[in-house]
């Protein structure tokens, strides 16, 4: 994901609790950041409704959520030709 832009800012707010559970699945995972973790975990409830699962690493910028490029997987799995 080297040549992924993050051109737009998505804040969310969390309770006390819902951010303990973030960071307890955060370091039991080992990700880098919270950015990452909240990433890693929207892309996996998209897998879950049928979009490509992606690898894992450990930088930030190795998580992203939809993919980065013209090929990037669509919800069948398939590239989508943006």
């Amino acid at each position: 994901m080297n040549d992924l832009t993050r051109g737009e800012r998505l804040q969310i707010m969390l309770t006390g609790e819902e951010l303990e559970a973030l960071d307890n699945w955060r370091f039991a995972k080992r990700m880098p950041s919270r950015a990452a973790a909240v990433r890693e975990l929207l892309k996996r409830g998209l897998a879950a409704e049928g979009f490509a699962v992606a690898d894992g690493g450990s930088k930030s910028e190795d998580f992203g959520v939809t993919g980065t490029s013209s090929s990037s997987p669509g919800r069948d799995g398939k590239a989508t030709g943006k």
